[in-house]
């Protein structure tokens, strides 16, 4: 895009273009801003994700007590589908957990026969507002395929938070009219809200992790061409030495210089997009923390 809304401002005004690459200083100025900005963003962004890939150099003491948490989550995911193993990959993750909540919100549908009148009106109208909720989310996960950024995207877009917190509050309000078993439904639906959160959140974490490490590696392998290409640029037209052949009628100058800017902005285009995305997941994460602005 960069690019071509270079030629397409040369080719609307030819001969303000063509004044102002070849009577002024600014466009080697510019070059020599953005051949300085290159370099200082790649130092800043291999720090940055040095920080984020510091959290796997820990001790083997740390190594081992991350692999038990992991282990005892995956068992626990593995207790609640009754199965010896848990599949951890986004949609089959949220798919398998959608279905426990599902189930354990039909189960606490029944201990609507433990209380009377209002706190059993109440009880019923929370279950069918979860079963909604289930119902759009296994509509929402099928129509994504699977797709790993659309399964994340779904997961950090849920709003379980409200349904959670109601149901911490039904339990509080009437356990004394339950029974045992009706105050474990209550127990085991509160468990299976905060396993999907916990691990829908930890989802968050390794995209993370593997956006910072991806961007770093795209913006090395993408800068060093940039740097050659802009300074290389800055001393043919310091030497006015610029290269001859016309490209669909274009002036040879003016597609020598787009063809540079573009080159030049190519890592921090980079950046903005990687960012972006970060951000926007960022924003539609913050569901479960204490405070929600």
């Amino acid at each position: 895009m960069t690019f071509v809304a270079i030629l397409a401002i040369g080719t609307v005004w030819p001969f303000g273009m063509q004044r102002l690459l070849t009577e002024t200083a600014a466009v080697q100025t510019l070059l020599n801003t953005f051949l300085g900005g290159i370099i200082l963003l790649v130092s800043i962004v291999v720090s940055i994700n040095s920080i984020v890939l510091s959290y796997d150099i820990i001790s083997i003491g740390a190594q081992e007590d991350r692999h038990r948490g992991t282990v005892e989550f995956r068992r626990e995911i593995g207790h609640l589908t009754d199965t010896d193993h848990s599949t951890m990959d986004p949609a089959s993750f949220l798919t398998m957990m959608v279905g426990v909540i599902n189930q354990r919100s039909h189960e606490l549908a029944t201990v609507t026969e433990e209380l009377d009148g209002e706190a059993a009106e109440e009880v019923r109208e929370h279950t069918e507002t979860i079963r909604q909720t289930i119902e759009n989310i296994e509509q929402s996960v099928a129509e994504t395929g699977g797709g790993e950024f659309s399964a994340l995207w779904l997961g950090l877009d849920l709003d379980l938070g409200p349904l959670m917190d109601r149901s911490r509050v039904l339990h509080l309000e009437y356990a004394d009219e339950l029974s045992a078993s009706g105050e474990d439904r209550f127990e085991r639906l509160i468990r299976a809200f905060e396993i999907i959160t916990t691990g829908r959140h930890f989802f968050k974490t390794l995209y993370y992790k593997r956006e910072f490490s991806m961007l770093s590696r795209t913006l090395l392998i993408v800068s060093l061409p940039a740097i050659l290409v802009t300074a290389s640029t800055i001393l043919a037209i310091n030497a006015n030495i610029l290269p001859q052949i016309w490209i669909f009628g274009l002036s040879p100058l003016l597609t020598f210089v787009a063809a540079a800017f573009t080159t030049a902005l190519a890592p921090f285009i980079i950046l903005t997009a990687y960012m972006l995305r970060v951000a926007t997941v960022t924003l539609r994460a913050t569901d479960t923390e204490p405070f929600v602005l």
